[in-house]
């Protein structure tokens, strides 16, 4: 059979042409979806930018459509979700990008931590610390451990806490003995004293040897040793915590006066208050100072609030000076004490310098913002 060339001849337009046509079509194709995500990419960004949020969530749903592979709009979606409040959405996104099997390493852990910031948002403490356990060893390990460090203070697991304020001090992020002296003393304080004494005050001698400076182990540990009857350690203890952090007189004075009133060591325990307050003029302290000259038979003690005027200007302490004091129209004297005791009472509190809120009592971490060590011993008119 003789082979015609002819029809290769003809063939060869007609499968170029094709060829042609076909690329042609893959280029209008390439660049349709080039133009199609882009634009619905900025235009996220730029309801994003003019805090149009839900515009933006729509907008970024639409180029996940386009090119679903994209891990970066992913994550930009996933944390809108989470910061808009729609933590079940933020989650079923994050966990889209770990199921892929295409995921870079670095996207993974990435989706990681951001999975686990969703749980720790909608408060799922449970979940969030198993996603933060998954980052151990990871470039978001830091973050994984103060995030678990938040979450074993608001459970109250205090041994954990103590195992991960470590690793971030080995690591380098700064000096946590502050914090290992509160969860010590905080792990005594759930011990029954009447039952664990000796274990109580190990605990307490163990915080005050990793954080020397702190004022509370050794003022739990005077009450500890005052309330298993012996005072005579519980005074020293308080003695030795004067020496070691004269800040913290404030707080220690009104205990201080009280036991040297049950050791009759009424003069050794002025002594210490009037040095005390020669150096910081504190009510704490010159109320502590009055309650001993009144032990000892003092009958006029508000000269002692007089004198604290002339160093110092103080509603609280013209408060008890008028308290004790016998004036010319006496039958007012009930109105106005009620008057001036109402508004000293507000600056007899205690403020946070984190973030300002106020009590009545001296916190060592604060209700508000769960900062520890933000409230300074003296109360708000002494600040």
């Amino acid at each position: 059979m003789e082979f015609d060339l002819s029809w290769i001849l003809l063939g060869l337009p007609l499968a170029f042409g094709l060829g042609w046509l076909a690329s042609r079509m893959d280029l209008r194709q390439l660049r349709l979806e080039n133009r199609q995500t882009p634009k619905a990419y900025f235009k996220g960004l730029n309801h994003l930018l003019n805090e149009q949020q839900d515009q933006a969530i729509d907008a970024f749903i639409e180029a996940v459509q386009h090119d679903p592979d994209t891990s970066e709009l992913h994550f930009a979606l996933g944390n809108l979700f989470r910061r808009r409040g729609e933590y079940e959405r933020a989650v079923r996104v994050h966990q889209h990008l770990l199921s892929r099997g295409d995921l870079s390493q670095a996207d993974r852990d990435r989706a990681q931590h951001a999975l686990a910031l969703d749980y720790l948002k909608a408060g799922l403490l449970d979940r969030a610390e198993d996603a933060l356990n998954k980052l151990e060893g990871t470039a978001h390990q830091t973050q994984a451990h103060l995030a678990l460090l938040s979450i074993y203070e608001r459970s109250r697991d205090w041994a954990k806490a103590s195992v991960i304020a470590q690793k971030l001090s080995d690591a380098g992020q700064g000096s946590f003995q502050g914090r290992q002296a509160h969860y010590l003393c905080e792990q005594a304080q759930a011990l029954d004293l009447a039952h664990n004494a000796s274990a109580v005050v190990a605990l307490l001698k163990q915080a005050i040897e990793a954080a020397p400076q702190a004022a509370r182990p050794r003022i739990a540990l005077a009450h500890a040793y005052e309330q298993t009857q012996r005072a005579p350690e519980a005074y020293s203890t308080l003695e030795a915590l004067a020496q070691q952090v004269p800040s913290a007189w404030p707080l220690l004075a009104p205990k201080l006066a009280s036991l040297a009133q049950a050791l009759h060591c009424i003069d050794h325990a002025l002594g210490l208050l009037q040095a005390a307050y020669t150096k910081t003029a504190s009510l704490d302290v010159l109320n502590a100072i009055v309650t001993l000259h009144a032990a000892q038979g003092e009958s006029d003690t508000s000269h002692w609030y007089a004198q604290h005027l002339e160093r110092e200007p103080s509603l609280v302490a013209a408060t008890q000076w008028i308290a004790n004091e016998k004036f010319e129209h006496e039958q007012f004297h009930p109105q106005v004490q009620r008057a001036l005791e109402r508004a000293a009472k507000p600056l007899q509190r205690y403020r946070c310098a984190a973030c300002g809120f106020e009590a009545t009592q001296h916190f060592w971490q604060c209700p508000g913002c769960q900062a520890w060590d933000s409230y300074p011993a003296r109360r708000v008119e002494e600040l």
